[in-house]
Parts: structure tokens; C-alpha cells; sequence
């Protein structure tokens, strides 16, 4: 299992960053207990046994920051993002064949202007799921063996096999696919596009399996941690967002 999945290369190769993550000390690493952390993301697990979630910063870069709030009569985790990136995320250990729907929802007030996902330099989101997968890394091609041998060298951890997110883009329809502009080990799936349906609740529910295997062709490895991120390092500019619970159900 990867304890942290956000590595060397989602820093180096998602921000442009050329050092590697750190977790805030001990202290100030543990997000505070509330509604919203408290909900158990795997259904089924009492809360008791959840991974705490945790808030990983990048060295050199901003921390979005990231509040309890109560939205519209939902609990929500509001964000805040101001030339920043960093991540809210849980470790879980969900077996391929286990995979199954995942429901999220999130309410974006505006889109950041200058964001292309598909651009190194204009790589930003309002808002992302982010779903890491375990798998075989000895079918990585010789670019992407390098990658996850240096993070494994830098951090301890190899770079995972798969990042899968959910995201909203500015012109790309709903259903597309979007392969990062510095690993493939990183697709990015459209379920939201344009300004139609900005300042309101929009509620989710995703077959991540079949998500999975429309963005890189093959067949997911386990699921070993969730995210959530909103990040305006590349455009420097500001956003805010507010993300419902995330919850995963387990094929019996």
C-alpha cells in the first residue's frame, strides 16, 4: 500500500515543482475532526477505523487552505486556493475487484480564466477528485520507470501506477479525457465543462472502473488513496470552492 501517494512526480511533473512533498509536523499535519472528515469514505467502515485525512503542502508553493463549512444546509470542506497548490487526501485499500461507484459533489462559484489542463504552464482546476491505483511498474515505459525510480530514491515511495482525477474544465465536454502534459501515469476524466452549471450544488456518482479503464485502457490495480485538490500555482490566481463528502462503495 502507498501511505502517501502524493509523491515527487505529482509535485515535479502535475506543478512544475522540482522538489519533493512534505507532510506539516505532526501537529499541524492532522486536520481538524468534523463532519466532514469524520464521514467514512469506504461505506461500510465505522469511522473509527478511517484513516485520518491529511493535508499535504508542496515545498515552495502555497497551501490552498482548506475549512469546515456548513454550504446550503451541507456539510462541506471549503477551499481556497490563491497561487497555491496542496491537497486534502486519505489513504484507503479498496482490491480491483471491489471497485465500484464513487459519489462526490462539489459547487464552484467561478472558473479560473487562464487554465488549460492540457498546458504545463496553465495546468489548474477549481476543483479535482483524485484517485491513486496501485499496478505493475514493470509495464511503465522507460520515461516513466525513470520517474518512479528517482521518487522512489527521493521520497521512499514509487511514483503510483495510475492517477486518476474527475475534473471540471473550461471548454473540453463532458466524458473527455485528459492526459497530463509531463507523465501519462496521469489522466485527468471531464464531468464538467464551461459556466452552466457554476454557483450550484452538482451531485456525482461515477463507475470508477469503468472511468478507469476508458482513460488508460487497461484494467485498474487496487485503489490506495483518495484527494482532493483545488490549485492556481500555474496562473496565480485566486478561486474558492466547496466539496461535499466523498464516498466508495465496495463491490461485494
Amino acid at each position: 500500500m502507498i501511505e502517501k501517494f502524493l509523491t515527487l512526480i505529482l509535485a515535479a511533473m502535475l506543478f512544475g515543482c522540482a522538489v519533493t512533498p512534505t507532510v506539516e509536523d505532526a501537529v499541524n499535519n492532522r486536520v481538524e475532526s468534523n463532519p466532514w472528515t469524520l464521514a467514512p469514505v469506504q461505506i461500510g467502515n465505522a469511522p473509527d477505523s478511517q484513516t485520518r485525512w491529511q493535508h499535504y503542502r508542496l515545498p515552495g508553493k502555497q497551501a490552498t487552505t482548506f475549512r469546515f463549512a456548513r454550504n446550503e444546509g451541507r456539510d462541506a470542506m471549503a477551499v481556497h486556493a490563491v497561487a497555491s497548490a496542496s491537497m486534502l487526501r486519505q489513504k484507503v485499500a479498496i482490491a480491483p475487484s471491489e471497485l465500484s461507484q464513487m459519489k462526490f459533489s462539489w459547487k464552484v462559484p467561478e472558473l479560473i480564466a487562464q487554465a488549460d489542463m492540457a498546458l504545463r504552464e496553465a495546468d489548474d482546476s477549481p476543483v479535482r477528485i483524485v484517485l491513486a491505483f496501485d499496478g505493475d511498474r514493470s509495464n511503465f515505459s522507460a520515461k516513466n520507470a525513470m520517474l518512479s525510480e528517482l521518487s522512489l530514491a527521493l521520497t521512499g515511495e514509487a511514483l503510483p501506477y495510475a492517477t486518476l482525477m474527475y475534473v471540471w474544465c473550461n471548454t473540453r465536454a463532458p466524458g473527455s479525457v485528459i492526459i497530463n502534459p509531463r507523465t501519462d501515469r496521469i489522466r485527468k476524466v471531464v464531468v464538467e465543462s464551461g459556466g452552466t452549471n457554476l454557483n450550484r450544488w452538482l451531485d456525482y456518482e461515477r463507475d470508477v472502473r469503468a472511468d478507469f479503464e476508458k482513460a488508460f485502457g487497461e484494467a485498474p490495480g487496487a485503489l490506495v488513496g483518495v484527494g482532493i485538490m483545488t490549485d492556481t500555482d500555474n496562473t496565480q490566481s485566486s478561486i474558492r470552492a466547496w466539496y461535499g463528502p466523498l464516498t466508495l462503495a465496495k463491490m461485494p
